[in-house]
């Protein structure tokens, strides 16, 4: 089995900067995309952020030029900085990873999710 622990999170005024880390374990072959989504209330789940095994990223609109992922192989973990955060922001945030157990099995894994608050 696979596992994904999230971290970070919490309550930040507008303007401010949070870090997510999302750390998978167990039997793992292979991580591919690395991603991060959020759902606001009353809102569908949306991408934030994803970033390939060798680096290529992509972002939604509404956070570029804000947020940065990134990820380190070595240690299976993926990264999301959020900076001048807005109230908008506001939601609980999912870690998604694709992750092979064997070369030719592939699989979806997501994390329990952490709240990110941005007070105005």
């Amino acid at each position: 089995q696979v596992q994904l622990v999230e971290s970070g999170g919490g309550l930040v005024q507008a303007g401010g900067s949070l870090g997510l880390s999302c750390a998978a374990s167990g039997r793992i072959f292979r991580i591919d995309d690395m991603g991060w989504y959020r759902q606001a209330p009353g809102k569908e789940r949306e991408l934030v952020a994803v970033i390939s095994r060798d680096g290529s990223t992509n972002y939604a609109d509404s956070v570029k030029g804000r947020f940065t992922i990134s990820r380190d192989n070595a240690k299976n973990t993926a990264y999301l900085q959020m900076n001048s955060l807005k109230a908008e922001d506001t939601a609980v945030y999912y870690c998604n990873v694709q992750v092979r157990i064997t070369l030719l099995t592939q699989s979806e894994r997501w994390g329990q999710g952490t709240q990110v608050t941005v007070s105005s």
